[in-house]
């Protein structure tokens, strides 16, 4: 493990062997009620997955569907100096484990999703605007919470996102988005040339089909 993270970090030293939770197991309490238990590590063990027999840590992410007035919604590229150059994704990231003795619960992942889009698209969103909309289970063991905030002008995302792009490339940093489009259906992520999360696909259908 160490080693394939020495080996990211030599490629791409932007990496950083931060905190973060994952999954350590999924339970059900009830009619719409789902337990997440979590566990404190850091990035570098998502270097497990380049190790060949080993069992890699299930991530934990939010997500948050940005739709426009005219029923698309944002997703973006990430940049070179990201986890995952050139992956089509929608805001959002791993979850950072609470500070002190603060609670990890459904509250705090949304106002984990609200910071995730204002650094990644510029968009302010209170977390209280968010509304929990799809909880995704992927083979490899990943779990996404999933968010949807409110409406935007299509004008107005691509204004704030340009701000935000420009202000960071004017204090010599790379945004963690280098482009953003706007989706109506589906189909139309074949055309964006690179990859695509697993969930990408499901939740913008989702969605558009709404």
């Amino acid at each position: 493990m160490n080693r394939a993270w020495d080996e990211a970090v030599e490629a791409n030293p932007s990496l950083f062997d931060g905190p973060v939770a994952v999954c350590a197991g999924l339970d059900r309490e009830g009619p719409g009620d789902l337990l997440v238990s979590w566990s404190r590590t850091t990035y570098r063990h998502f270097a497990l997955r380049r190790v060949p027999g080993a069992t890699p840590l299930r991530s934990l992410f939010v997500s948050v569907v940005q739709p426009a007035d005219d029923g698309r919604v944002l997703v973006g590229r990430m940049s070179s100096s990201t986890a995952a150059p050139g992956r089509w994704q929608l805001p959002g990231g791993s979850v950072e484990p609470p500070v002190g003795h603060e609670p990890l619960d459904e509250a705090a992942l949304r106002r984990h999703a609200a910071v995730e889009l204002a650094e990644e698209t510029g968009l302010d969103t209170p977390p209280e605007e968010l509304t929990l909309c799809l909880v995704t289970h992927a083979e490899s063991g990943q779990v996404g919470i999933h968010y949807l905030a409110p409406s935007r002008p299509a004008s107005v995302v691509r204004e704030r996102f340009a701000a935000l792009a420009a202000t960071e490339t004017a204090l010599g940093r790379d945004p963690e988005f280098d482009r953003i489009v706007l989706i109506g259906s589906p189909a139309e992520l074949t055309g964006l040339a690179g990859p695509h999360v697993a969930y990408l696909e499901p939740v913008v259908s989702r969605h558009t089909t709404a």
